[in-house]
């Protein structure tokens, strides 16, 4: 995806503000202890900025200094953030679990489309953002503001 080309749900500049200035924590499905891992590099960086980071991944224990746990609905406190690094067809489960445990907004990563996950969320009243990159979002709208 290129610059000029629109991620397939993407809120206004204003919600985005809204969606990243409000949330707290952020669980990371598919975040990976693995350094080279987009997952990695971007949970380093939402953490740096001050979030929670909530690592969701079966395969992991901990990753940046805190518990990984298997699925969403494993995790004991509350998400206001849960951001997506895996492949599309895993992600309509993962916005059904979402939606269970009572987070605001389902992001799916960069590359990753799924219609039925939107849609799950979405009736389940979810915020979502779909096929972009929080970092670079929130990078974008951190130079917009200086």
């Amino acid at each position: 995806m290129t610059d000029d080309e629109s991620a397939p749900a993407m809120p206004t500049d204003q919600e985005l503000r809204s969606i990243l200035g409000e949330a707290k924590t952020i669980a990371v499905v598919g975040l990976s202890s693995k350094t080279y891992r987009d997952s990695y590099s971007v949970a380093k960086y939402l953490q740096a900025k001050g979030y929670r980071i909530i690592p969701v991944n079966p395969n992991e224990t901990e990753v940046l200094g805190e518990k990984a746990y298997a699925s969403l609905l494993d995790v004991p406190e509350r998400v206001d953030v849960v951001d997506v690094f895996r492949r599309a067809e895993f992600t309509p489960e993962v916005a059904e679990q979402a939606v269970r445990i009572g987070a605001k907004v389902l992001w799916l990563q960069q590359g990753i489309v799924n219609e039925d996950a939107w849609r799950s969320a979405q009736e389940g009243g979810l915020d979502v953002v779909m096929g972009a990159c929080i970092r670079r979002e929130s990078r974008r709208l951190d130079r917009e503001a200086s």
